[in-house]
Parts: C-alpha cells; structure tokens; sequence
C-alpha cells in the first residue's frame, strides 16, 4: 500500500487534498490536533481510505512520538508521501503584535515542517522514493503587510524546500512548495471577498478542490523530474 500522511488534514485545503490522493489509491493518514469531528468526516468522505493520526506538529516529541507509533504498527510500510499543510494565522501589524502570536505561528508552519518531515526521511531515503509537498504561500512569495508573522513562516517554508530537494533528490525524493492564493477556506473567511477579487486577474478566489489537483500530480511518479519548485495557484494574483 502507499500511504499519504496530510498535516492540518481536517478542514479546508487539506481535507481536498487527502480525498483527491484516496481517489488516487492512496491510503490516507489524517493528522488533526483537537477536532476529531471534522477529522472523521475528511476520512468519511475519502470512503475510510485511512486513519485518523492525532498530533500537534508544532511539539516535536508529541508528532514523533505519533509517526513510530504508526510505524510500529505498520512494520512492511512506509509513509511515502506528506503534505505539510497544517498552519494558522495570526494576523496584526508587527508593531501591535503579541509575541505569541509570533511563536505560534512559526511552530505550527515552520517548525512543524521539520518536526514532521524529519522522522519520515530515513524510510524514504531507504526505499528511494519519496515526495514531500510543502504548502506555501503567496505571502511567503511578496509578504503581506498585517502578516510578518506568517509570510516569516511561508517564507522560511519556501527556502527549506530549495535546500532540502537538493539534499534528498538523489534518492528518488522530490521536494516542492505550493503556494496559493486568496483560496475559499475558512482561512480567508472574515476577507472582503468582493473587493480582493477585483485585485486578482482571474477575478475570483481558488478552490480547494484546484489546489488539491496541483497537490496530487506533484504526489505522483509522473512529476519525478520536477523537485526544488514553488508552484503558484493564485490566479495571476502575483507572478
């Protein structure tokens, strides 16, 4: 079997990409920290193709903890595929933000992308084959003003890809970032939808449904030869 572990897999983008890699016959590790509800629902609607796997991935020993559980519990397999997508935001001018709004979200986004993806590499090192899809964005690209704490995150995550695909590309890992857009989440819930759109040559927001596809062609063997990359779903909002 090949399994996918999806980071933040409860809701919004990652709920879209784990039912996408199930239709791909992937078997699907749905990381969520707290809300189990809608957790079970993102593995409902990929038809039980998977399992719920409980962590925060910004606490080291709680995510690595977790992964040799489940290697532990699948001693023939190996997660092959992981989509670092769990994030938040904590939006405020640098001036007026808490420091902890700082810390957080450098965890969940940066730190957590370690935490989670350095455990999984030795297997893919092992069986040569891995892909390791990092979800980005277009604040990480230009910066957002109200966003320094988050673009630092997204920016830190685009420039551990470039460094960590040229380390592992030998070994049949492919390592590559998706940056998105303004995309209809919960995320961007609150956002003057209205008024952003005209900001965008596409003139609407994404889908989850359209990052999701970006994602799973990135996840298979027909994308081995492109590694390194921050691929931007943002409907020309910034190119």
């Amino acid at each position: 079997m090949n399994y996918a572990l999806v980071t933040g897999g409860s809701r919004g983008i990652g709920r879209a990409i784990a039912i996408r890699l199930a239709q791909q016959g992937f078997q699907i590790l749905i990381n969520y920290v707290s809300n189990q509800t809608e957790a079970q629902r993102t593995l409902d609607m990929a038809e039980g193709h998977g399992e719920l796997l409980q962590f925060d991935v910004a606490d080291s020993q709680q995510t690595r903890q977790a992964l040799a559980a489940w290697q532990q519990q699948h001693p023939e397999e190996y997660i092959s595929v992981v989509v670092n997508n769990a994030g938040i935001r904590r939006d405020n001018v640098m001036a007026l933000m808490p420091e902890a709004d700082w810390h957080q979200v450098v965890d969940i986004t940066l730190s957590g992308f370690f935490n989670v993806t350095q455990p999984l590499l030795p297997a893919m090192q092992l069986h040569r084959f891995g892909r390791i899809i990092n979800m980005a964005s277009v604040s990480g690209l230009k910066g957002l003003p109200g966003q320094t704490n988050y673009s630092a995150a997204k920016g830190g995550i685009i420039a551990a890809t470039k460094a960590l695909a040229q380390e592992v590309a030998r070994r049949g890992i492919t390592v590559n970032a998706i940056a998105p857009g303004f995309i209809k989440t919960d995320m961007t819930e609150g956002l003057d939808e209205a008024t952003l759109k005209k900001t965008i040559p596409a003139n609407r927001f994404g889908t989850p449904e359209e990052v999701a596809a970006l994602a799973a062609f990135l996840a298979s063997t027909e994308a081995g030869y492109i590694t390194g990359n921050v691929v931007s779903i943002n409907g020309g909002l910034y190119t």
